[in-house]
């Protein structure tokens, strides 16, 4: 089979499909057939030196595909299942390949809505905004939600998950993407380019930091007693000076959670939850992909056609 793996440190180019075998699922495992995998903002930057130690290894978590076998004490799944998840993360998954192996309850039954190309790219940006707005910052009906990036992998889904909760969301985003921002549900996008954010924006309870270096530029949006909910590790030293300063700040590392899965799946059959694809590359362009990503410019999701 096929599979993605990196014996350095480095740019794209470093990303290199190998030949391996088949790997066989442990115990409460399963074996995936992957048909689509996506690729996440993490995915570079482990590439480039943090996280899964010394290279060789394998980046990507995200994974649509089928069952094509099942370990010692798997009763959630059987052979022929669609599921998607994001196995093992932030521990080595290997989802750039052809098979992968993971933990059956770090996986879901796709969502029938779904193809395996948008399934593949909601599990991490999904999960993230779910256990930022519902398990840490338990938005509510009527509140106010500031996502910055709104259009982006994680802002697109956050967008929807908010207006899900019944919240008030205001979204930042460039101006040609602001038509797309309010089709997922915004009540006000700002231009982040153009305009200062936080002179324009107030009364929010919820701040979800989705981009290292928002938390000091948009804190004074908060109401008193305001959330900020941070999904950038760099935004410790900022955490620590929100807290110091009497404010509800928090990091969050997104993970694996069947019970979240599902949840999520709800949302996608109610019609109010939906994964926007930017990008779809086959697995031999894995090197365009993270390119393309890291540019910063994607409205939604890019995902590798396996």
């Amino acid at each position: 089979m096929r599979k993605v793996i990196q014996s350095r440190l480095g740019g794209p180019d470093v990303l290199d499909v190998v030949d391996v075998e088949i790997p066989e699922p442990g115990p409460t495992e399963v074996l995936v057939e992957v048909k689509a995998a996506g690729v996440n903002p993490v995915d570079w930057k482990m590439r480039t030196g943090g996280g899964l130690g010394d290279p060789p290894f394998s980046v990507g978590w995200d994974v649509s595909g089928v069952v094509a076998a099942v370990g010692p004490g798997v009763t959630r799944f059987g052979v022929g299942d669609q599921v998607f998840g994001m196995p093992r993360f932030p521990s080595e998954a290997g989802a750039y390949a052809d098979y992968v192996t993971a933990p059956s309850r770090h996986l879901a039954l796709k969502p029938s809505r779904l193809s395996h190309v948008q399934a593949a790219g909601l599990p991490l940006a999904g999960l993230t905004g779910w256990q930022a707005l519902v398990s840490v910052a338990r938005v509510a009906a009527g509140q106010r939600v500031l996502v910055p990036a709104a259009a982006g992998g994680v802002g697109h889904l956050a967008v929807q998950i908010a207006k899900a909760r019944g919240a008030y969301v205001i979204g930042t985003a460039s101006a040609p993407k602001h038509d797309f921002v309010r089709g997922l549900g915004a009540d006000e996008v700002v231009d982040c380019r153009t305009v200062d954010v936080g002179s324009q924006v107030a009364d929010v309870d919820v701040l979800l930091a989705t981009v290292a270096g928002q938390i000091r530029e948009l804190a004074g949006t908060l109401v008193p007693g305001g959330r900020i909910v941070a999904l950038n590790g760099a935004d410790a030293g900022a955490v620590r000076w929100a807290v110091e300063n009497g404010l509800r700040a928090d990091f969050m590392l997104v993970e694996p959670d069947r019970a979240d899965l599902e949840s999520l799946v709800l949302l996608v059959a109610d019609g109010l939850l939906d994964v926007h694809i930017d990008t779809v590359l086959p697995l031999e362009r894995v090197a365009d992909a993270h390119h393309l990503g890291e540019q910063g410019r994607t409205t939604g999701k890019i995902v590798l056609s396996v």
